[in-house]
């Protein structure tokens, strides 16, 4: 088990979210989950273990927080972190790591595309300014916890970078 319930940590604590590249299976989650709970039952920084917990959203986006607190993360214990679930996303033939593709929500299903391909859809009107995405990017559990993780395009970084208003000219 994690070392804290995830929901116990506080809104001032540290996250980073692990985005999965497709959908994972129950099995592939249950194998994730036990990983990761490994993991974290030993994480430490400088020897001192830390508060931490971690949380599965639509078998898809694994989020991993910390109470900074109690003891903050080191460089170090970040880099193992993030090197184990490399070695994961590996096992189970997933991309974890990477935040350059898109993650938007058509209807009930997620999807994972390229930002090429996410600016063709919206040029080509198949994505519209109300599409929901999702912000890989947060780093409190406060912003994930204040919606941030999905949203309408319009009120994140994607609204910008995607549905710009033509200059007129």
């Amino acid at each position: 088990m994690p070392r804290v319930p995830f929901d116990e940590l506080p809104d001032h604590g540290r996250l980073w979210i692990f985005p999965a590249t497709r959908t994972l299976t129950e099995a592939e989650s249950d194998e994730l989950l036990r990983a990761v709970d490994d993991f974290l039952a030993s994480w430490s920084a400088h020897g001192v273990p830390l508060h931490c917990g971690r949380d599965l959203r639509d078998q898809r986006f694994l989020l991993v927080g910390v109470d900074v607190d109690a003891e903050a993360p080191s460089g170090c214990s970040i880099d193992a972190l993030v090197n184990r679930l490399r070695g994961l996303a590996g096992e189970l033939d997933v991309g974890l790591i990477d935040h350059a593709p898109i993650w938007y929500r058509d209807r009930e299903h997620v999807h994972t595309v390229s930002r090429a391909e996410f600016r063709r859809l919206a040029a080509e009107g198949q994505v519209d300014p109300d599409v929901h995405v999702f912000d890989t990017t947060l780093t409190t559990l406060h912003q994930l916890r204040s919606g941030g993780l999905e949203r309408p395009a319009t009120v994140s970084w994607h609204g910008k970078a995607f549905f710009r208003a033509p200059a007129n000219g």
